[in-house]
């Protein structure tokens, strides 16, 4: 039983009002699967890279445990490659350069040792490419959690309506639910947003937490106060893979075990966002884990007299 994560493996260079890199490594997926890579000991990747990407930076998945077979490394071409800047407030950013390289034709193929597929992480993807990974598989995951943005509501919405039915689980943010569903209460986006396929949605709220619903449930999760963020990208992905890590972990899912699962991934995210890139989340401490999830347990921990 495996856990596999589809998304880009990329370069970054970022800016922020902390400083800025030259190109790193980034990509959904190197946030999502080193993420869950800390919960579950079988994660697989599927992505491409040009031949411009470093070997040891590859290593580096496999040193986490991460399989590797689903990496396809295209010859003579070039790492998908994006450039932005952070404004002050850090929740908004400009995107200075969009290089796709071997992104621009990515045809997702699933080796047949990742068929053992029992959850399934889809990355933020073109969601024609989200779909065929979840055709290519033999047989359903036990959980599917797809990840996407405003750009593909804007240009491939009639494909997102569509991969929307295949999946158990859809995370975006506060304002794509709201473009998503035509709402402006996040009760009624959901309310409608579960209509269109997903059993579960998440709507992540950034410094503000995160919101869960599934049928008639809700249940809000706390952000934890930061005195310093670095660098937020890469912080959605990396909730991701937490998320979905726990989940394959504990191997049952529910309600109870989302609620969970939703801490664990805000606690690795909070991680990420402490340092350039993936540079925190890399070598993490079982203790660091606990002790961070700990705090977003007192965090919302209170009784009340009467």
């Amino acid at each position: 039983m495996s856990l596999v994560v589809i998304g880009t493996v990329a370069f970054d260079a970022i800016e922020t009002p902390f400083g800025k890199t030259d190109k790193i490594v980034g990509g959904a997926a190197t946030y999502a699967s080193l993420s869950a890579s800390y919960f579950y000991k079988n994660v697989k990747i599927v992505a491409v890279v040009g031949d411009d990407f470093p070997k040891e930076d590859i290593q580096s998945f496999e040193d986490h445990g991460i399989s590797t077979e689903g990496l396809q490394i295209k010859q003579g071409e070039k790492s998908f490659f994006w450039s932005g800047k952070y404004h002050t407030d850090m929740n908004s950013r400009d995107t200075l350069v969009t290089d796709l390289n071997v992104l621009a034709d990515f045809d997702p193929i699933i080796p047949e040792s990742y068929q053992d597929c029992e959850f399934l992480l889809l990355g933020n993807l073109v969601p024609q490419v989200q779909l065929t990974t979840i055709q290519r598989l033999k047989k359903r995951p036990k959980l599917v959690v797809l990840d996407t943005m405003n750009f593909w509501m804007d240009v491939a919405m009639n494909d997102l309506l569509v991969v929307l039915k295949e999946v158990d689980v859809l995370t975006i943010n506060d304002a794509e639910a709201r473009q998503l569903s035509g709402e402006y209460s996040l009760v009624k986006a959901a309310e409608k947003i579960l209509n269109m396929g997903p059993k579960y949605l998440i709507i992540k709220k950034g410094e503000h937490g995160a919101l869960l619903f599934h049928e008639n449930q809700v249940f809000s999760a706390p952000a934890l106060p930061l005195a310093e963020v670095f660098d937020p990208t890469g912080a959605g992905d990396t909730f991701a893979g937490g998320f979905i890590g726990y989940l394959a972990k504990v191997g049952t899912v529910n309600f109870h075990n989302m609620k969970n699962a939703i801490i664990y991934g805000s606690a690795l995210a909070s991680f990420c966002v402490e340092k350039f890139g993936t540079e925190r989340i890399k070598n993490l401490s079982e203790k660091e884990i606990s002790d961070r999830v700990q705090e977003f347990v007192k965090l919302s921990s209170f009784t009340i007299e009467i």
